[in-house]
């Protein structure tokens, strides 16, 4: 049978696949712009005759209508691998919950987990001449969880890029069990969160300042490391190269300002490396069909000994706030859960590994609340319920807007010190005390 009979044989509609779900099943959909939109609409339909159908997924970019069902905590969970704000506001409702894990688990976690998939569902791009159906900017995990599911369902849509790769980008037809032909949406846009402030572009202005000529870039989402990609688009900087978790729109405003070759990097000479890209329609159509990008399963491109063989490689990520002992905080709000673990610590250790290599931690000094109070993120300890992203030995650079300090190796009373010192001035005193407090403050320290 050749693969056009086999696409046949399995075409489907989007009511016939959602009958592959059943109560009690563990079903994956798919992650950020592959979650399914056709299928996902016939499921919520048939939500209220299931229970306890436990969904897997991340970083929604829109809400799913299996969450728009009546009280849909009596029938169905969602388990986050990473959170979007989407997902922070189903927690409350009481189906929503964080599935803690090193976002460069996922592929052995699918593997060797007694907890596979009863069903897998997810957007995918049309099926090419050899029969493959191509994950988009998704490659991630995908291929693992399609070895492992019982049932795999994929859904396409004709405006999905092909994102080139090399190793688990796609899945074969042969491997698919049902195929449907979706409404073609439009991929799903995310935004950097905002323009960048003062206090994004002068913590941007700090980090830029120690990226040499060839080195390799890793960039978080949001304000500050969108900054950093500005300026280094109009930089001098040349002949860079990018190993990242998230591909986002600023490597796509570097490329195109020609500062990233590749030219210099120890492996994947000359390829842009992610295991997800989500930005704007400037992202989708660069990647597409680009053999200049890479999309690369997450055990490769978050792996500490893949990012420690790359020389000079820059990490740039963000905190929601820090301790005078180093302990950083990216993933919640004391209880209120945010993001995830994604990726981050994987980047702070394989930066320092990596020869002539920096990780840098950044986050402006402060936050005003609604009420319009000033609050400091750089606190004695972390609140009750924060979670520790990087621990005290692990972080390298921390960055605020006033100011960047090396806090490997040293000293409690040396990184408290330290870590005051790019505090906002107003909240120095009080930190002062508090580092007095917990024995973590010489006196001969300047007051």
């Amino acid at each position: 049978m050749n693969i056009q009979e086999l696409y046949q044989q399995k075409l489907t509609t989007a009511e016939e696949a959602a009958k592959a779900v059943k109560s009690g099943d563990w079903v994956d959909y798919g992650w950020t712009t592959g979650t399914p939109v056709a299928v996902d609409k016939a499921l919520a339909k048939r939500m209220p005759e299931l229970t306890d159908v436990n969904f897997r997924g991340g970083i929604l970019m829109w809400v799913p209508e299996i969450f728009k069902i009546e009280n849909p905590a009596e029938h169905l969970t969602w388990n986050s691998w990473h959170m979007s704000g989407i997902e922070r506001k189903a927690i409350a409702q009481g189906f929503c919950f964080y599935a803690p894990i090193r976002y460069s688990e996922l592929p052995r976690y699918y593997r060797e987990s007694q907890n596979k998939p009863d069903v897998a569902i997810f957007q995918v791009s049309p099926m090419d001449e050899h029969g493959y159906f191509n994950f988009g900017p998704n490659a991630s995990h995908m291929a693992a969880c399609c070895e492992t599911a019982k049932i795999v369902i994929v859904e396409v849509n004709e405006n999905m890029p092909v994102c080139y790769g090399g190793t688990e980008e796609g899945i074969h037809v042969s491997k698919v069990d049902m195929i449907v032909e979706g409404d073609n949406p439009s991929i799903a846009e995310m935004g950097a969160g905002g323009a960048a402030t003062e206090v994004d572009h002068a913590v941007a202005r700090l980090i830029v300042e120690e990226i040499p000529d060839g080195a390799c870039l890793q960039l978080g989402i949001g304000g500050m490391p969108n900054a950093v990609g500005s300026l280094i688009a109009e930089s001098d900087l040349k002949d860079l190269g990018v190993h990242t978790e998230m591909y986002v729109d600023a490597f796509v405003d570097i490329a195109k300002a020609g500062k990233i070759t590749g030219a210099r990097k120890n492996i994947d000479k000359g390829r842009q490396v992610y295991a997800f890209g989500a930005g704007t329609k400037k992202l989708y159509d660069y990647i597409n069909r680009n053999p200049e990008c890479m999309s690369a399963p997450v055990n490769y491109t978050n792996d500490v000994r893949t990012i420690a063989s790359l020389d000079n490689f820059i990490s740039i990520n963000n905190a929601v706030d820090l301790d005078l002992f180093g302990q950083i905080n990216a993933e919640s709000s004391g209880f209120k859960h945010i993001s995830g673990a994604g990726g981050q610590l994987d980047f702070v250790l394989g930066a320092y590994l990596s020869k002539g290599g920096k990780s840098f931690i950044c986050c402006s000094s402060t936050f005003t609340t609604k009420s319009g109070e000033l609050k400091s993120r750089i606190l004695p300890t972390l609140n009750p319920g924060s979670i520790v992203t990087d621990t005290r030995a692990n972080v390298h650079y921390l960055v605020t807007e006033y100011g960047k300090v090396n806090l490997k190796g040293l000293s409690t009373w040396q990184k408290a010190e330290a870590i005051i010192s790019v505090a906002h001035p107003q909240f120095r005193d009080e930190l002062i005390a508090s580092a007095e407090s917990m024995h973590i403050w010489r006196r001969s320290n300047k007051r």
